[in-house]
Protein backbone atom coordinates (compact mmCIF):
# COMPACT_ATOMS: atom_id res chain seq x y z
CA UNK A 1 0.00 0.00 0.00
CA UNK A 2 1.23 3.28 -1.07
CA UNK A 3 2.32 5.92 1.46
CA UNK A 4 0.87 9.45 1.12
CA UNK A 5 4.09 10.89 0.24
CA UNK A 6 4.60 8.25 -2.35
CA UNK A 7 1.23 8.94 -4.43
CA UNK A 8 1.38 8.88 -8.26
CA UNK A 9 1.61 12.35 -10.03
CA UNK A 10 -1.35 14.49 -10.03
CA UNK A 11 -2.61 17.39 -12.15
CA UNK A 12 -1.89 20.85 -11.33
CA UNK A 13 -4.94 22.68 -9.49
CA UNK A 14 -5.41 25.69 -12.00
CA UNK A 15 -8.11 27.56 -9.63
CA UNK A 16 -6.80 30.55 -7.60
CA UNK A 17 -8.90 32.05 -4.51
CA UNK A 18 -10.67 34.39 -5.28
CA UNK A 19 -11.84 33.11 -8.63
CA UNK A 20 -15.57 32.11 -9.23
CA UNK A 21 -16.53 29.01 -10.23
CA UNK A 22 -19.33 27.04 -10.99
CA UNK A 23 -20.29 23.52 -9.61
CA UNK A 24 -20.53 21.03 -12.41
CA UNK A 25 -21.39 17.71 -10.28
CA UNK A 26 -22.50 16.55 -7.27
CA UNK A 27 -25.62 17.46 -4.80
CA UNK A 28 -24.64 21.35 -4.90
CA UNK A 29 -24.34 20.94 -9.23
CA UNK A 30 -25.52 24.76 -10.74
CA UNK A 31 -24.20 26.46 -7.56
CA UNK A 32 -22.16 29.24 -8.05
CA UNK A 33 -19.75 31.06 -5.30
CA UNK A 34 -16.33 31.91 -4.86
CA UNK A 35 -13.41 29.99 -3.77
CA UNK A 36 -11.78 30.64 -0.20
CA UNK A 37 -9.09 28.64 -0.22
CA UNK A 38 -7.16 26.08 -2.35
CA UNK A 39 -5.61 22.45 -0.72
CA UNK A 40 -3.32 22.28 -3.85
CA UNK A 41 -2.29 18.59 -2.19
CA UNK A 42 -5.46 17.28 -1.77
CA UNK A 43 -6.81 18.79 -4.91
CA UNK A 44 -9.69 20.19 -3.55
CA UNK A 45 -10.94 23.80 -2.82
CA UNK A 46 -13.30 25.37 -0.20
CA UNK A 47 -16.48 27.27 -2.29
CA UNK A 48 -18.34 29.78 -0.22
CA UNK A 49 -21.78 28.49 0.52
CA UNK A 50 -21.63 25.59 -1.46
CA UNK A 51 -20.97 21.96 0.32
CA UNK A 52 -22.42 23.10 3.11
CA UNK A 53 -21.86 20.80 6.19
CA UNK A 54 -23.19 20.90 10.22
CA UNK A 55 -20.73 20.10 12.80
CA UNK A 56 -21.28 19.94 16.34
CA UNK A 57 -19.09 21.62 19.06
CA UNK A 58 -18.70 20.65 22.83
CA UNK A 59 -18.67 23.24 25.66
CA UNK A 60 -15.10 23.87 26.42
CA UNK A 61 -14.40 26.11 29.96
CA UNK A 62 -10.79 26.19 29.60
CA UNK A 63 -8.86 29.34 29.66
CA UNK A 64 -12.07 31.24 31.18
CA UNK A 65 -13.17 34.13 28.71
CA UNK A 66 -11.97 31.96 25.84
CA UNK A 67 -13.55 28.90 26.19
CA UNK A 68 -15.84 28.39 23.18
CA UNK A 69 -19.82 27.66 23.34
CA UNK A 70 -20.73 24.55 22.50
CA UNK A 71 -23.72 24.37 19.50
CA UNK A 72 -24.33 22.83 15.97
CA UNK A 73 -21.49 25.25 13.48
CA UNK A 74 -22.50 25.06 9.19
CA UNK A 75 -19.12 25.74 7.16
CA UNK A 76 -17.92 24.70 4.17
CA UNK A 77 -16.40 21.57 3.53
CA UNK A 78 -13.97 21.25 0.44
CA UNK A 79 -14.99 19.45 -2.83
CA UNK A 80 -12.71 17.87 -5.71
CA UNK A 81 -11.14 20.15 -8.12
CA UNK A 82 -12.80 18.24 -11.07
CA UNK A 83 -15.94 19.19 -9.73
CA UNK A 84 -16.18 22.71 -10.66
CA UNK A 85 -15.42 25.19 -13.58
CA UNK A 86 -14.30 28.49 -13.67
CA UNK A 87 -16.90 31.58 -14.57
CA UNK A 88 -16.33 33.73 -17.28
CA UNK A 89 -18.82 35.83 -18.25
CA UNK A 90 -22.46 34.06 -18.32
CA UNK A 91 -20.90 31.01 -19.12
CA UNK A 92 -17.91 28.61 -17.91
CA UNK A 93 -14.80 28.20 -18.98
CA UNK A 94 -11.40 25.81 -19.16
CA UNK A 95 -8.34 27.35 -18.28
CA UNK A 96 -4.84 27.18 -20.58
CA UNK A 97 -1.90 28.63 -19.83
CA UNK A 98 0.23 31.18 -22.40
CA UNK A 99 3.74 32.82 -22.02
CA UNK A 100 4.28 36.18 -22.65
CA UNK A 101 7.47 37.96 -22.98
CA UNK A 102 8.20 40.72 -20.53
CA UNK A 103 10.85 43.42 -19.95
CA UNK A 104 12.25 43.31 -17.05
CA UNK A 105 14.68 46.09 -14.77
CA UNK A 106 17.38 45.28 -12.22
CA UNK A 107 18.47 47.19 -9.67
CA UNK A 108 21.66 48.60 -11.38
CA UNK A 109 19.08 49.88 -13.92
CA UNK A 110 19.61 47.66 -16.87
CA UNK A 111 16.97 45.42 -18.32
CA UNK A 112 16.78 42.19 -19.95
CA UNK A 113 13.85 40.08 -21.55
CA UNK A 114 11.89 37.15 -19.43
CA UNK A 115 8.97 34.85 -19.77
CA UNK A 116 5.64 35.17 -17.66
CA UNK A 117 2.75 32.42 -17.62
CA UNK A 118 -0.27 33.76 -17.89
CA UNK A 119 -3.88 32.21 -17.09
CA UNK A 120 -6.04 32.44 -20.63
CA UNK A 121 -9.83 31.52 -20.95
CA UNK A 122 -9.74 28.52 -23.57
CA UNK A 123 -13.33 29.38 -24.28
CA UNK A 124 -12.11 33.51 -26.13
CA UNK A 125 -8.44 33.48 -25.66
CA UNK A 126 -8.49 36.69 -23.05
CA UNK A 127 -6.12 36.59 -19.71
CA UNK A 128 -8.09 36.01 -16.89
Amino acid sequence: MANKSQKSSKSPVNIKKGDTVKVIAGKDKGAEGKVISVLREEQRVIVEGVNRIKRHTKVVNQGGRAGNTGGIITTEAPIHVSNVMLVEGDGVTRIGFRRDEVTKRRPDGSTYKAERSVRISRKTGKEI
